[in-house]
């Protein structure tokens, strides 16, 4: 009989080992979601948000393992939380077919399916012009990834040029911490950030960053789709965006604690009797941030508490109806969920420090100082590995590598500085002193006189310019290798590696960087 029960044990170990194989995804036994918090906003309402949580977890590093992941499942409403780590692309994003599952090449289909946690975890997770989309879904959490350059046309395309794109009867998503980005616009072959149609209900986006889009999202494909509405914004970064800073068409939104930064053409765009509650949001160097625009179809909005700072307004005329110079309310929204407000004053500060994928999730709760997630639901999104970024450099970050730091026995140099500054001031382990380069990219490095083993740095951001830092790459210099990337200042873990010189290059940034310390650890 023991026998018997040996060899039953090890028919299904080798059978478990056979399908982990077959589907390139690597299963855990279940544990606590590494998604942080709880659904804020309309997302909290209709029955809540709670995606995979008490399913079992998963970690992918492929769209194909993500797929996988999904039609593994016993059923399409079986819980699961796919953890997602490295860059998903269109190399590794195939259709998998399953009885849970309705995928597709190319795209992260999240289809006919409910109750999904997506969480980038590690080093962080960047979706490389493979979109995000949801379909005839319902109980999503979206939270701590990067989404970029998603086209709709040129090559590669997906999800139609959306970032992440929900249609067709969804409910219930909660897209919170997350960076989505585009090079242009639609001339470039770029679509929306975050687009909703269809049907698309009960939907939160929060401490969230959209940036250099021709078009920010949209609500409601057209002047007839008005089937959409419950949507809260709160605490995201929109920056360089022409317009649909949101779009909205019908329905009921609720924007707050958001910073608008250098929106082009227009922004919050209210028509067709959509009604949007309009609370102390800081709106910054931009044109016509609210109204209604492109259509006679007018929408409607309530404002409180918000700063108009060096915004500029069109006058009113045929299909141009800006709420400005002086906004007032055309009508009034009752929210039915609980909310801290932040000072409109502070939020740029908050923002900069909260929003965007590989921050650490931390919020705020209206005292205008940024906390961690509840320590009850530790705010790194790996247990398994340090903290991917400390957003406030001003305070030891719990992640920061133990040991010496390698930094301080080298030299440094990079691809520019802005005056005052120095490569050197990098490697001082002086917090007041920094280093910039001279636009908002920029590169610089960490270089020994023979090769020293690196497995980690900690870039920490100077005192007043936490934030900035946007998407990055670590580099082995000596190769031209990519050792890393993803998104923010703060430790970055990777494969020890021998080098001469290890370069962080800033691809992207919010502001001028500066960098205080780049610090290098053997482990």
């Amino acid at each position: 009989m023991k026998a018997s029960v040996a060899m039953t044990r090890l028919w299904v170990t080798m059978a478990l080992a056979a399908l982990v194989v077959a589907s390139g995804v690597v299963l855990s036994v279940p544990k606590a979601a590494a998604a942080t918090g709880n659904a804020t906003g309309y997302a909290s309402q209709n029955g809540g948000t709670t995606g995979g949580a008490g399913g079992q977890t998963v970690r992918a590093t492929t769209g194909t393992q993500i797929h996988a992941a999904l039609c593994n499942r016993a059923s399409s409403s079986t819980p699961i939380i796919i953890e997602v780590q490295g860059t998903i692309n269109h190399g590794n994003t195939s259709k998998v077919s399953g009885g849970s599952c309705n995928t597709a090449d190319g795209v992260i289909e999240l289809k006919q399916i409910s109750n999904v946690t997506l969480v980038g975890v590690g080093t962080g997770a960047l979706f490389d012009q493979v979109g995000i989309h949801v379909r005839e879904a319902s109980n999503i959490i979206i939270q701590n990834v990067t989404v970029r350059n998603v086209k709709k046309s040129g090559s590669p395309t997906s999800n139609g040029g959306d970032a992440i794109g929900m249609e067709n009867n969804v409910r219930n998503v909660w897209v919170d911490h997350v960076t989505l980005e585009a090079s242009g616009g639609e001339s470039e072959g770029f679509d929306g950030l975050f687009d909703l149609k269809n049907n698309t209900q009960y939907v939160t986006l929060s401490y969230s960053i959209l940036r250099n889009s021709g078009r920010g999202g949209l609500v409601g494909s057209s002047e007839s789709d008005l089937s959409n509405g419950y949507i809260t914004y709160h605490h995201n970064l929109y920056q360089n965006i022409d317009s649909r800073a949101p779009l909205l068409r019908g329905g009921i939104a609720h924007t707050y604690n958001n910073h608008f930064l250098s929106i082009n053409d227009s922004g919050i765009n209210s028509r067709a009797g959509a009604r949007v509650r309009v609370d102390n949001n800081y709106f910054q160097d931009s044109k016509d941030v609210l109204g209604t625009f492109y259509t006679s179809a007018a929408g409607y909005w309530q404002v409180n508490g918000n700063v108009f700072d060096n915004v500029r307004w069109s006058s009113p005329g045929g299909t141009t109806n800006p709420a400005g110079p002086n906004p007032t309310s055309n009508t009034s929204v009752s929210i039915p969920y609980s909310y801290s407000l932040d000072p409109a004053n502070c939020v740029p500060g908050v923002v900069a420090q909260t929003a965007g994928a590989n921050k650490g999730n931390r919020v705020s709760d209206g005292s205008c100082t940024p906390q961690n997630p509840d320590p009850g639901n530790p705010g790194n999104p790996d247990p398994g590995n340090p903290d991917p970024g400390n957003p406030d450099p001003g305070n030891p970050d719990p992640g920061t590598p133990g040991g010496t730091n390698l930094s301080l026995s080298g030299d440094s140099d990079g691809s520019s500085k802005a005056s005052g500054t120095s490569y050197g001031n990098v490697r001082d382990n002086n917090m007041n002193t920094y280093w910039s380069p001279t636009g908002t990219t920029g590169s610089i490095s960490i270089k020994w006189s023979s090769a020293t083993t690196v497995s980690k740095i900690n870039i920490r951001e100077a005192a007043g310019a936490t934030g900035r830092i946007g998407s990055y790459r670590v580099l082995n210099a000596d190769t031209g290798a990519v050792l890393a990337s993803g998104n923010g200042a703060g430790v970055i873990s990777f494969p020890a590696t021998s080098v001469r010189k290890i370069t962080f290059e800033i691809t992207s940034a919010s502001g001028t960087p500066q960098v205080a310390e780049y610090e290098t650890y053997a482990s």
